[in-house]
C-alpha cells in the first residue's frame, strides 16, 4: 500500500528531528563536563611528552580536554571553533615532541576552523527544514520546501563530516607515527555519520511527499467530477439548443 504524504512527512519529520539531536550532541561535546558531553570528541591522543601538555588529549570543538580517571573529558574553559593545531598557542604552544607534520603548515588550522561555521549553517537549515515540515503534513508546496530546506542541511553537513574526517583521520596518522598512541572517536564519527544519513532519508522522503500528493488517487478523482459536473451542463446546454432549433423548424414546416 502506498504511503501517503501525511505518512512520508511525518517520517522526513523523525529522522529531521534525529539529525539535529545527534548534531546538537557532537557540536555540544566538550562544551561541559557533563555526561553525555565529556563523552564525546573527535581525536584522543598520548602527549604526556610533550611540555605543558596532558598526559592524554582530546580535541573538541570548544577546547583540548584532559582525561581523568574513568575515562571522562575534563575541560576547562570553552572557545568556540577550536582548532586541531598543537604547536599554537591555543593548544600546547611549543613544537617540542609535536609530530613534524603539525609544524610550518596551515592545514590542519584551516579545515578544523571552518567545520564550525559550516555545521552551524546546517544546523540553522535543518532546524528551519523541521519547523516548516509541519506544513509538509498537509500541503505539497510544504513538502517541497521542507526537502529543499533538507538539502541544504545535508550539503553543508556533509562538508563538516569530510573535514572532520580529513582533519582528524590524518591527525591521528601523524601522531601515531611520531611512537604516540592516538585514536578517534568514535561517538562523534558515528553521529555526523548518522546525522548525514538522516537528513539523506529526510530530503527524500519530504520530496516524495510533495510527488505523491500530485498523484493522489482522490485529488484525480475530485478534478475528474469537477470536470465531470461542467461537462454535463455543457451537454444540457447543447441538447437544450437542439431542441429548440427542431421545434424551430417543425413549427416553420407547419
Amino acid at each position: 500500500m502506498p504511503l501517503s504524504r501525511v505518512s512520508l512527512g511525518f517520517l522526513g519529520l523523525f529522522f529531521m528531528a534525529g539529525a539535529i539531536l545527534l548534531i546538537f550532541l557532537t557540536l555540544l561535546g566538550g562544551a561541559r563536563n557533563s555526561t553525555p558531553l565529556n563523552e564525546i570528541y573527535f581525536l584522543q591522543a598520548d602527549t604526556s611528552n610533550i611540555p605543558g601538555a596532558p598526559a592524554l588529549s582530546r580535541w573538541t570543538f570548544w577546547n583540548v580536554c584532559s582525561v581523568t580517571a574513568n575515562g571522562k573529558s575534563d575541560c576547562g574553559s570553552s572557545h568556540p571553533d577550536f582548532p586541531l593545531d598543537p604547536p599554537r598557542a591555543n593548544n600546547f604552544n611549543t613544537t617540542v615532541n609535536v609530530p613534524h607534520q603539525f609544524i610550518g603548515t596551515k592545514h590542519y588550522y584551516l579545515m578544523t576552523r571552518f567545520m564550525f561555521p559550516f555545521i552551524i549553517i546546517g544546523l540553522f537549515f535543518a532546524v528551519c527544514s523541521l519547523f516548516s515540515g509541519l506544513l509538509a503534513l498537509c500541503t505539497r508546496i510544504g513538502s517541497y520546501i521542507s526537502g529543499f530546506l533538507a538539502w541544504l542541511a545535508l550539503t553543508f553537513q556533509v562538508i563538516t563530516t569530510c573535514l572532520m574526517t580529513a582533519a582528524f583521520v590524518q591527525g591521528r596518522h601523524a601522531f601515531s607515527s611520531n611512537g604516540q598512541v592516538s585514536k578517534l572517536g568514535v561517538k562523534a564519527f558515528a553521529f555526523m555519520w548518522t546525522a548525514s544519513a538522516c537528513l539523506f532519508l529526510s530530503c527524500l522522503l519530504y520530496c516524495l511527499g510533495g510527488a505523491v500528493g500530485r498523484k493522489d488517487p482522490g485529488y484525480t478523482g475530485r478534478k475528474q467530477r469537477r470536470r465531470g459536473f461542467f461537462n454535463s451542463a455543457r451537454s444540457n446546454s447543447v441538447k437544450s439548443q437542439k431542441k429548440e432549433q427542431q421545434e424551430s423548424s417543425t413549427q416553420q414546416y407547419a
